[in-house]
């Protein structure tokens, strides 16, 4: 075992709460680059999953807003989707094909980042929202 798993073995044996110094995460963007999102043979425009990555590096985006690049999420219609994980909610977009995009993403990243607080998305990403999940009107009883 090493040590960081000794110490997630201790607390859990004491019943002690896990904690994590990146409490101070604002939130998380995962973006999807499973069987579907950004496949060429697919007609979908490839993830720029390199670009991403350098600039939540050179930003130093991930100390406020945590990047990952995942397989699949799962609304393979849609492809080429992202969601975005708050402590309040999970926003999904969808059908991201341009870089404008992502550039968006970035420039609200860095603002998030800068005003220490998740911002909500820019306007014009609004076309590219969509529920994953069935929403019911009675949530008294439901899994969250």
């Amino acid at each position: 075992m090493n040590a960081q798993t000794e110490r997630i073995h201790e607390k859990l044996s004491r019943n002690q709460a896990l904690a994590t110094p990146r409490s101070r995460i604002l939130g998380q963007i995962i973006f999807c680059e499973g069987c579907c999102c950004g496949r060429e043979a697919r007609g979908f425009k490839p993830v720029p999953r390199n670009w991403i990555e350098y600039q939540w590096k050179n930003e130093k985006l991930n100390k406020s807003v945590q990047l990952s690049i995942s397989g699949c999420l799962g609304p393979c219609d849609l492809a080429n989707v992202c969601c975005i994980i708050s402590p309040q909610r999970i926003q999904w977009l969808g059908g991201l094909q341009e870089q404008w995009q992502y550039d968006l993403l970035v420039s609200w990243a860095k603002a998030s980042r800068d005003a220490s607080v998740l911002l909500g998305l820019p306007d014009k990403l609004n076309r590219h929202r969509f529920e994953r999940f069935a929403v019911s009107e009675s949530r008294s009883n439901s899994f969250l």
